[in-house]
């Protein structure tokens, strides 16, 4: 059982420092209100009404603004994993110490002697139970 929890606890601890590391990034098309299409891995698919040129007069390029919206939700993960103990402060590395001197003693084994067995003598036989059996050994 002890073996179980301490492999689920590796295994949580694992994953936990993958998705704290992972980063991401979701792409998404808005038209109006609505969602059009999102990605995780590559630009998105468009609705095709992002900007509308007039074809009237070729030398004046009239743009209609268009309802739609890209947007881009960017999660970065942790790089730095590794923690100095120079950025703490006072406070911080009394508890620390306080914290390890307390708690020490709670983590050694102690070692249980049973002295009774050392010095018991067997009960004296009154008769050969073998002999009286007829039991021998060939």
């Amino acid at each position: 059982m002890k073996q179980v929890f301490h492999k689920f606890g590796a295994v949580s601890m694992a994953f936990l420092v993958l998705f704290t590391t992972m980063s991401f990034t979701v792409n998404m098309h808005y038209c109006g209100e609505l969602l059009v299409d999102y990605s995780f891995t590559s630009h998105v698919k468009t609705c095709g009404m992002e900007s509308q040129t007039s074809p009237i007069n070729c030398d004046s390029t009239i743009t209609k603004d268009s309802c739609c919206k890209d947007k881009q939700l960017i999660v970065e993960g942790e790089d730095n994993l590794k923690l100095s103990f120079e950025n703490l402060s006072l406070e911080q590395q009394t508890f620390i110490a306080t914290f390890v001197y307390s708690y020490i003693d709670l983590f050694e084994t102690v070692e249980e002697s049973n002295d009774s067995l050392n010095y018991y003598s067997p009960p004296v036989l009154t008769k050969d139970i073998s002999v009286l059996h007829q039991t021998f050994l060939i």
